[in-house]
This record gives C-alpha cells, sequence and structure tokens, in this order.
C-alpha cells in the first residue's frame, strides 16, 4: 500500500486501485494515521465456501462485522455467478450489523432488511435452505428481529453479542 505522499493524489493499493492506507477500528471506522488498527483482511482472496463462511463467523464472534462483509464481498466477487445474489445478501448483513453496531439505526435496519430480503430470495429460488451448512432461514430471522430492535431506537448494539450463527 502507498500513501498519498507530497502529490496530494489519494492512497493506492499495489495495482493502483483507490485504498486508504488508513488503519481502521475492529468496526472498520478509520483511523488516524499512525494509530494501533486492527489487521485488514486482504482483498480478493478466493476461498472455498464453506471457508468463507466459517472465517466470517469468526470476524462476526469477534465483532468485527466489517470484515466479514470483506470475507463475504470476495465470495460475491469470485464466486459462481448463480451464488453472488446470496453471498452479496450476507455482505449487506454484515454491514448492516456494522452500522447498528457504530449507532446508525436508518443505515443499520435498513442493510438487515436488504440482506434479509436478499438471502430469502436466493433460497426460494434455489429451494436450498442450508448451503455450506448454513441455517439460511435463522439468518433472515436474525436481521429482521435485529433490524426491527435497531430501528426502534436505543442506541449502538453490541456486535459481539449481537452476531448471528451462521450455522447450527
Amino acid at each position: 500500500m502507498t500513501n498519498a505522499g507530497a502529490a496530494g493524489g489519494r492512497d493506492r493499493d499495489p495495482e493502483g486501485r483507490a485504498r486508504s492506507a488508513r488503519p481502521r477500528d475492529g468496526l472498520g471506522r478509520p483511523l488516524a494515521h499512525g494509530a494501533q488498527g486492527v489487521p485488514r483482511q486482504p482483498e480478493g482472496v478466493v476461498r472455498a465456501p464453506r471457508d468463507t463462511v466459517a472465517e466470517a463467523q469468526a470476524l462476526l464472534d469477534a465483532g468485527r462485522p466489517f470484515h466479514a462483509h470483506e470475507v463475504f464481498e470476495d465470495a460475491w466477487k469470485s464466486g459462481p455467478g448463480d451464488e453472488r445474489a446470496l453471498w452479496r445478501g450476507l455482505a449487506q448483513l454484515a454491514v448492516g450489523l456494522t452500522h447498528a453496531a457504530r449507532g446508525n439505526a436508518v443505515g443499520g435496519a435498513r442493510l438487515l432488511r436488504r440482506g434479509a430480503g436478499a438471502v430469502e430470495e436466493w433460497e426460494r429460488g434455489r429451494g436450498e435452505d442450508r448451503p455450506y451448512g448454513m441455517d439460511l432461514a435463522g439468518v433472515v430471522r436474525w436481521a429482521r428481529e435485529l433490524a426491527g430492535r435497531v430501528a426502534a431506537g436505543g442506541g449502538p448494539v453490541d456486535a459481539v453479542a449481537e452476531a448471528p450463527r451462521l450455522g447450527p
């Protein structure tokens, strides 16, 4: 990763794509340059689907839903076309939890509902409710219930306490 430097340009990754070099906290919020952040998820990693689920679950359990979203995003971008809607919906759920944990009730509830709808639609279209060991019906119930609580107010949620169980 390169820094913006004196030229005033944006931070770039080794491939030249814009990418902030600022460290991030556990919820993905940028910190000041030089601050101690949490390790970032590498981008563009191709994983087996069960490895995606396991890694995302570990990040969710650790209170790092923003980072779990990046794992789901890799699957969405690199996986088979007929599974992209599933992985995108799961990424939306992780971002929804991120926003809810940051105290953004409107964005959190909206993304939780959008992700739940996408996962549910994928499940209905495929007739498969437990791909890669995930309990999709349970994840959809979790998302809708949390979205209702978040929308009702009460401040930020605890990302660890509210993390979903993707599988049994």
